[in-house]
């Protein structure tokens, strides 16, 4: 099976749009999304409606999803300018679009018995792994050979190997991993609709489970209409001015 692997679109619907646009030239049999559909973003009831669409689909809620669900969490624990984001999209969903992101489910879940998608680690949603340290971790709490995870935007690979952990940060606009017998692996395709890592495209990832090779890819969007529709919406402009650098 082909496997179309995303993350954190976070209300982009220009991004959003760009990368299903990329989907539909290839040869997708199941959709992987790990959380976040809203928060940032100017678009939040655009993106739900579009996500909605996908089939099949195994998607979890991210920590801006939950936060947006008054009854889920406060926005004591983000930043100002998050949280603003956060009670804008509130004010702003939809009662049917407030009912889907309620209706998220909370990672992780395991899907066709030999993938496992989390938000942000697999004991805590919340919880960032930023380093080897956090992924050996997360390797305790994972039954499957395949993990993937958002929440850091960071478009990451790292492996256990007889207990050893190592991680690579992936570069450029395209890269392969092949999945090695013996090898775990935990994998972060990067953000959809909020890259930090000063690139300012898209990024998805393609799971080929009989080929047994990951695929990453970055995809260029229209940023200065996403840029534009925040600016337009009230919301901080530095929500606006962060995707011309991918911070």
């Amino acid at each position: 099976m082909r496997y179309f692997i995303f993350t954190d679109i976070h209300s982009s619907l220009e991004a959003f749009q760009a990368l299903l646009r990329f989907a539909k030239r290839r040869k997708i049999d199941h959709y992987l999304f790990m959380g976040d559909v809203v928060g940032y973003g100017a678009s939040p009831n655009e993106v739900i409606d579009l996500l909605q669409t996908l089939k099949p689909i195994s998607m979890i809620r991210g920590n801006h999803d939950k936060a947006v669900c008054c009854e889920l969490d406060s926005v004591q624990s983000f930043n100002p300018i998050a949280a603003s984001a956060i009670l804008w999209t509130r004010e702003n969903l939809t009662p049917d679009n407030l009912d889907c992101v309620t209706q998220l489910k909370k990672g992780p879940e395991i899907v066709h018995e030999h993938i496992t998608i989390c938000h942000g680690a697999p004991f805590d949603e919340d919880y960032y792994i930023f380093g080897e340290f956090d992924a050996a971790e997360a390797f305790l709490h994972i039954e499957t050979q395949v993990t993937f995870f958002g929440h850091t935007h960071f478009p990451f690979v790292y492996t256990d190997n007889d207990h050893i952990v190592e991680g690579t940060f992936l570069t450029g606009n395209s890269n392969e991993v092949k999945i090695e017998q013996g090898t775990r692996y935990l994998i972060n395709p990067g953000s959809v609709g909020q890259p930090r890592d000063r690139n300012t495209r898209a990024a998805c990832a393609i799971y080929d489970s009989d080929a047994q090779k990951i695929s990453f890819f970055r995809v260029e969007y229209d940023i200065e209409g996403a840029q534009k529709k925040i600016q337009d919406a009230g919301l901080p402009p530095a929500l606006a001015e962060r995707l011309s650098i991918g911070i």
